[in-house]
């Protein structure tokens, strides 16, 4: 047990956050997602798997320690709506309210299609998949520097 450490970041997950590198990205799923088969396609072929938990809460357990790229205008791509590109549904409203709190202010959150999602997220550094029963509560995340 560590103070001042969000409880849901375990020793694996924390390792996985402390490795990656500045414009390296993170797949935040939710239960729907193929987390098992796109993990072993990604950089560390690592999934953790936390199904008590919704998307915003595992969001701000992550962004408590893990720095937005701000040198992009979107450093979080959520998964598209089929035939809706345009659309924003609550779990991408609720992901980008934990970010912007996060970050402190305003945040770039772009949307990509769903089977672009898949192909990008197997590019990713690991897959953390989560709970989240609302549909559509994919993302993915770039990971930023710390400039203190």
């Amino acid at each position: 047990m560590l103070r001042g450490i969000d409880s849901l970041l375990t020793g694996e997950l924390l390792k996985i956050l402390q490795d990656m590198g500045h414009g390296d990205e993170l797949a935040l799923v939710d239960r729907n997602f193929p987390a098992d088969s796109v993990a072993r396609h990604t950089v560390s072929g690592l999934l953790v798997r936390d199904e008590g938990v919704d998307i915003p809460r595992m969001a701000k357990a992550i962004l408590s320690l893990y720095p937005l790229d701000s040198f992009v205008g979107e450093p979080i791509l959520h998964m598209q709506v089929v035939d809706k590109p345009d659309e924003r549904l609550s779990v991408h409203k609720d992901l980008l309210e934990v970010a912007e709190k996060a970050e402190g202010g305003k945040v770039g959150m772009g949307s990509i299609e769903r089977f672009a999602f898949y192909e990008r997220a197997r590019e990713c550094y690991a897959v953390i998949a989560c709970g989240e029963t609302r549909p559509y509560g994919c993302f993915l995340l770039k990971k930023g520097v710390i400039f203190e």
